[in-house]
């Protein structure tokens, strides 16, 4: 009786792991190949705009892609379904809210005072990249979160290279681009948030003081940008906007997690709106999106191994 028992049980695992491992292989078939046309939509969007966009290419072909990020997206649309905030902090010239949404959690942190947002840049750029508890720290500031782009000519992974250009204390510290236009996202010397494209005459023309390279642009002196979301799916987002009283409005989405999917551009458009936000653009997302307040890390991190390191940060120095 006992042999037989073990002998069972042995058979449910083994049982139990194949299945794991069948519906493992068998997932991306039935996301790119399968009659769910919503799923395929947003796979295609997530993945394409995450480390692997290969895996995408792997079952669809570049017209097939094309088609679908065409056809279904949904950019334009404005959410029916409120956005609960609740105030889950308040201290000198900073709030910080807890923010609710269709499909997604996160956090908004206000800050009165736009002079007090600048670019951190790790020490050793071209070599590794920091954390942006370290960048938090090494500069004496009170809040971060994950800036730039960032590419990677070595393989190594380690977020040493900025993409784009970058601007701190009024001088580029790095550019890859020549004088070729990029997106841009920037303070001039008066604090105020400049977005879209820009070369590196316009930084010293524009006279300014601290920026990174990415996108894309959200709203652009009052008006939409142009994404779309099925180019960028639903995932863990960092963004950042000002109102027109100056107020900076940084925003972290949790995203690849049972409690928060994550958030398409829509939902940031639709989020920046709600708060007034006359400028607004998208920043590096997926692992990369962290808020550190106080020397803690208070989103919640999608990738097990903790923060990434990367080129760049965006801080918040005290009063």
């Amino acid at each position: 009786m006992r042999k037989i028992r073990k002998i069972s049980l042995k058979m449910i695992i083994a049982f139990f792991m194949f299945n794991v491992v069948f519906d493992i292989i068998l997932a991306p078939f039935i996301i790119f190949w399968g009659p769910f046309e919503a799923t395929k939509t947003l796979a295609v969007g997530s993945v394409l705009s995450s480390r692997h966009p290969q895996v995408v290419r792997a079952f669809l072909s570049d017209e097939e892609i094309s088609e679908i990020v065409n056809k279904y997206d949904n950019s334009g649309s404005l959410s029916d379904i409120p956005i609960q905030r609740t105030v889950s902090e308040a201290s000198a010239g900073i709030t910080i809210e807890d923010i609710d949404g269709k499909a997604f959690k996160g956090k908004v942190m206000l800050i009165k005072d736009p002079k007090r947002i600048k670019v951190a840049v790790t020490k050793e750029l071209e070599v590794t990249g920091e954390r942006v508890s370290d960048f938090v720290k090494d500069t004496g500031a009170i809040a971060g979160i994950n800036g730039g782009g960032f590419y990677d000519p070595n393989g190594t992974g380690n977020g040493a290279f900025p993409d784009g250009l970058t601007v701190h204390n009024g001088e580029i510290v790095h550019n890859n681009v020549g004088n070729k236009s990029t997106e841009i996202v920037a303070l001039d010397k008066d604090g105020n948030l400049i977005v879209g494209q820009m070369t590196g005459d316009d930084v010293k023309k524009k006279d300014i003081q601290e920026a990174v390279s990415f996108g894309p642009t959200l709203i652009q002196d009052g008006k939409k940008g142009v994404f779309q979301d099925s180019a960028w799916g639903a995932a863990p987002r960092t963004a950042i906007g000002q109102k027109a009283d100056g107020t900076i409005i940084l925003v972290v989405i949790d995203g690849r997690q049972l409690s928060s999917l994550g958030a398409k551009m829509s939902d940031l458009y639709n989020l920046f709106k709600d708060y007034d936000a006359i400028n607004a653009a998208n920043l590096d997302g997926g692992s990369s999106s962290v808020l550190v307040y106080n020397g803690k890390v208070i989103s919640k991190l999608w990738n097990i191994f903790g923060e990434r390191y990367l080129p760049t940060g965006i801080v918040v120095m005290p009063e």
